[in-house]
């Protein structure tokens, strides 16, 4: 598993660079982002080589930020890779609350970011159904 850092942001020109900024100076480097917006605010979820850190950063800087486990997934870089991999998780019942592509690869895969209801009995499916995932550690040195 892995932890994702959440931002809330005003919809507003320049919050989003003042965050790459904060984050950029205190040297960690984003891996992977996803925006969802609102036309009042929006929610800046990252995967960051240092989690503790940018969290306490972007808390100290005024922010609001909250940490949530994630689960980075490796899927087969081929037409049908993703589809494979979410029809497991289907049979499985796993409800998927969000997901995001990862910026890089992993040898031969791509990497998606799953945000799921139970992450734990989601990586016990990922497990049985020979499906890999990264460890925190690993992702976070990519």
């Amino acid at each position: 598993m892995a932890k994702q850092i959440s931002v809330f942001l005003e919809n507003k020109a320049g919050r989003l660079s003042h965050v790459t900024r904060v984050l950029g100076e205190a040297g960690i480097n984003i891996r992977a982002l996803s925006i969802a917006d609102t036309s009042d605010f929006g929610i800046l979820r990252i995967i960051v080589n240092d989690p503790d850190k940018a969290y306490e950063i972007l808390k100290e800087t005024g922010f609001t930020v909250s940490a949530t486990e994630v689960v980075a997934v490796k899927v087969p870089d081929c037409p049908g890779g993703l589809a494979m991999v979410l029809e497991q998780m289907s049979d499985e019942n796993l409800n998927i609350e969000y997901l995001y592509a990862f910026l890089g690869t992993s040898e031969n895969d791509a990497l998606v970011i799953f945000k799921v209801e139970d992450i734990e009995r989601a990586r016990k499916t990922f497990t049985d159904k020979g499906i890999p995932f990264l460890d925190e550690n690993k992702l976070y040195e990519l």
